[in-house]
């Protein structure tokens, strides 16, 4: 044996020394304890070990466990000490049984910190097996450096046996001349200072080859219950398998920080591949159930084979070898899982498959798999791991590990390394297949509560673009839309909801559908923005008032505009939303100085005021959420005058332009949804239009309903001339019973016929049940009935009462009715 240098061996020289004796007690102490848990040898020696091992609350408890160690000669594994001021640490713990003259025995403690670097990344069962895995050589010295107390390890590390080595010094059976003269000397050394120190020596192992192996040695003193020393702990670790553990917990160790940086799924999935290799694979793949892989379809469970078998898609690929020419398939393609493949197996029992050496013979599971066969004689690979990745009994996927230029076929220890990788992978692969999950169910559920087809009717021309967050943000509250209103007219909606996901969805789909009923009572933009903040406002005090929910703000902007054809008028308001681009047909942009509001659902309960502009016909608006023109580096001017330069190209169609408007939200990481609706107006020529001011006396029913008549036979009308005649006698007759002042009939002639009634009286008529004892009324009830719509509207000087119907459905009843 040689001694060489001192070394600074953490994982030796920051490890914890105890000695029990046969029942538990503590009978010596290190230094190295005390700084681990705090307790010093005198509080300590003389007590039972469950003082500092909480999970023995009573002393039978630790005989049960000291009994427990004897059958099992030792134990080890990952548990919890107490520290003398409460906390728990979390560590490596190791009980290793030594004999001594006489057949005495004693317990060795070895207690790590696993959350020091060299073992931080650990969890607790691989720590203990990997612990266990590199076996380490006792020797205890008493104040006189005799041989006292001595594990098996020792001999098979040095050959001395443990009848030689008890009752002798360093100088009788190991060490010889002046290194055994340097031993003794460090050893009293440690002895007078109560530290540790550690040295390499190198010896040939009893093997019968000629082969020096290195060794880490650690000195410690031993105290007793007075902090005397009471002898040395030498502890002997073969430096070779220490270094293997090492690197094995070090690719744990890059495990932490890497997984779950990332909400994709392929990318975790090659972090796991990359991770793997070179350290502890020569190659490996990741293949992932498309389940987890789409975050769609019902999930491959484990134990029941019968149920839908697993479709696995590469995900990830690593190797040694530029190019990964091992894999037949790249990432994203589907990979085929022959008839008899260990994966069925696994399935089976939930538990790993280790084929250490590969058996290529006839009839085996690979010999049936020709693709994989040639794969493995091309690439020399000898020896293979297959690991589900799972959470819970739902598979996830499976992580492949192969040897080829590593002579050294997988272990069992191996197996439990690449367990924990995988779990670990796991976990940040089940966060982002539930994140896709819910993104795609938001984003469903976004597009179908958005329309799905928008029309402008006589009024506009409309074309429109979503565009999601990226995959960190998810789908938001973006909304648009048109919604046809009487007299040929039509509201622009655009708004956006505050939050992002399944929640920020569902709250967009409550508000777009408030705006829909408020547009039926035909209120100015103004007036509909202040009854929706209303609506917003208790929505959300309905929801806080759930303590089962998070509750999250409602909060949101909207601009609402109405557009009529007839007059090319437009109003519109907004609450707390950008205003939108006036293109005309020249191609000349400005931004209307809109009155932006308040948000809506804040509180403040402010008016919302509108503003009104006549548009040449063509005139291009576009609506838009703030995703569009804000982004990263750039302010919302800025982004306001590029979308005005984009669209600002007279003679494009709609379709293009949004394409055009949205290449550049495209290009880069949105931070927002982006939702633009663009819409070109049209108007109704003078001869699609008709009005009529008529006396303010009984003679105005008959000339109205006349006049409407010849209207109605003038434009190819005349199936409708019984049903005007109704409604326009009703509507009359009600207006000259309780208005004195002039009254008009107006009809408009576009996709539909639309009558309307206009006079001073702001007292609206409604629809009624006609009693038997009734006069009037029943015209009314009879004409909605062959009216698609019928309703009433407030003007500046008074309302409108109007009725409506479709020439598309009365063109088709007329010809029905003809044959």
């Amino acid at each position: 044996m040689t001694l060489g240098k001192r070394i600074g061996a953490s994982d030796i020289s920051d490890t914890a020394f105890a000695l029990l004796d046969e029942q538990g007690t503590v009978v010596a102490w290190t230094q190295t304890a005390q700084h681990l848990v705090g307790y010093t040898a005198c509080a300590v020696v003389g007590r039972s070990a469950a003082l500092v091992l909480p999970f023995f609350g009573e002393a039978s408890a630790m005989s049960t466990f000291v009994e427990q160690c004897r059958a099992r000669n030792g134990w080890s594994g990952a548990t919890a000490v107490r520290h003398q001021d409460g906390r728990v640490l979390d560590v490596g713990l190791r009980i290793s049984p030594l004999q001594g003259q006489d057949g005495a025995m004693r317990w060795l403690v070895t207690l790590t910190d696993i959350g020091v670097p060299s073992a931080d990344a650990a969890s607790g069962s691989v720590w203990g097996v990997l612990l266990d895995r590199a076996p380490i050589g006792v020797f205890v010295r008493d104040l006189e450096l005799r041989g006292a107390w001595v594990n098996d390890v020792m001999e098979s590390q040095d050959g001395i046996s443990a009848t030689r080595r008890l009752g002798c010094r360093p100088t009788d059976v190991w060490w010889s001349g002046v290194e055994a003269a340097t031993v003794e000397a460090m050893m009293r050394q440690v002895l007078r200072s109560g530290t540790t120190t550690v040295h390499e020596y190198r010896a040939w192992l009893p093997t019968g080859r000629d082969l020096e192996h290195p060794f880490g040695m650690s000195f410690s003193c031993l105290q007793g219950a007075d902090g005397q020393p009471l002898g040395v702990c030498i502890i002997s670790v073969d430096a070779a398998e220490s270094r293997r553990v090492r690197e094995r917990l070090a690719v744990l160790g890059e495990a932490g920080p890497r997984f779950g940086s990332t909400l994709d799924v392929m990318q975790t999935a090659q972090e796991l591949a990359e991770l793997a290799v070179p350290q502890f694979a020569d190659f490996v793949t990741v293949d992932l159930e498309q389940s987890a892989l789409f975050g769609e379809g019902a999930p491959v469970r484990f134990g029941t084979v019968s149920e839908r078998l697993p479709v696995l898609r590469r995900a990830g690929l690593a190797s040694i070898r530029q190019g990964a020419s091992e894999s037949p398939w790249g990432r994203g393609e589907a990979v085929p899982v022959p008839p008899d493949a260990p994966l069925f197996e696994i399935l089976r029992t939930g538990r790993s498959y280790l084929e250490p050496v590969l058996d290529t013979a006839t009839g085996s599971w690979i010999d049936q798999d020709p693709i994989r066969a040639q794969k493995i004689r091309e690439n020399g690979m000898h020896s293979m791991m297959l690991v589900p990745i799972r959470v819970r009994r739902v598979l996830l996927g499976m992580a492949l590990f192969i040897r080829t230029e590593n002579p050294t076929s997988f272990q069992e220890d191996d197996v439990l390394l690449a367990e924990e990788l995988v779990r670990r992978a796991a976990v940040a692969l089940d966060n982002a297949r539930q994140y896709c999950r819910e993104q795609t169910a938001a984003l469903a559920l976004q597009h179908s509560l958005l329309p799905r087809r928008l029309s402008g009717g006589a009024a506009v021309e409309t074309a429109s673009r979503y565009q999601p967050a990226d995959i960190d943000r998810g789908v938001g509250g973006d909304w648009f839309d048109v919604i046809p209103l009487s007299g040929a007219r039509v509201a622009l909606v655009v708004g956006d909801v505050v939050g992002h996901g399944i929640g920020a969805a569902a709250r967009m789909g409550r508000l777009r559908a408030a705006v829909r009923a408020l547009s039926d009572l035909e209120l100015p933009p103004g007036e509909l923005l202040s009854r929706l903040d209303n609506t917003v406002q208790r929505v959300s005090e309905e929801d806080g008032d759930d303590p089962g929910q998070n509750y999250a703000a409602v909060g949101a902007t909207c601009l609402y505009a109405v557009y009529d054809p007839v007059t090319r008028r437009c109003a519109m308001a907004a609450a707390g939303h950008p205003p939108p681009a006036i293109i005309d047909p020249q191609g000349k942009v400005t931004f209307p100085d809109l009155p932006t509001g308040a948000p809506l659902g804040i509180g403040l309960g402010a008016r919302f005021e509108a503003m009104e502009l006549e548009l040449p016909e063509n005139t291009l608006l576009a609506f838009y959420t703030d995703g569009v023109i804000e982004t990263r580096g750039q302010d919302i001017e800025e982004g306001m005058h590029r979308l005005g330069t984009v669209l600002a190209q007279p003679g494009r169609s709609l379709e293009e332009l949004c394409t055009r408007a949205m290449a550049s939200v495209e290009d880069q990481a949105a931070f927002d949804d982006a939702s633009l609706l663009l819409v070109r107006t049209r108007s109704l020529s003078p001869a699609q239009v008709t009005s009529w001011t008529l006396p303010g006396d009984r003679t105005a029913v008959r000339h109205a309903w006349t006049l409407a008549a010849g209207q109605l036979a003038e434009w190819g009308l005349e199936g409708l001339v019984d049903g005007v005649k109704q409604i326009v006698s009703e509507l009359v007759t009600n207006v000259v019973r309780r208005s004195d002042g002039p009254i008009r009939l107006r009809l408009i002639r576009h996709q539909a016929l639309t009558v309307e009634v206009i006079d001073a009286d702001v007292n609206s008529p409604c629809m009624c049940n006609a009693r038997t004892v009734d006069e009037h009324g029943r015209d009314l009830t009879v004409a909605a009935q062959l009216f698609d719509r019928w309703g009433t509207r407030e003007t500046q000087d008074g309302k409108i009462v109007w009725a409506e119907a479709d020439l598309a459905h009365t063109s088709r009843s007329q010809s029905h009715a003809a044959r």
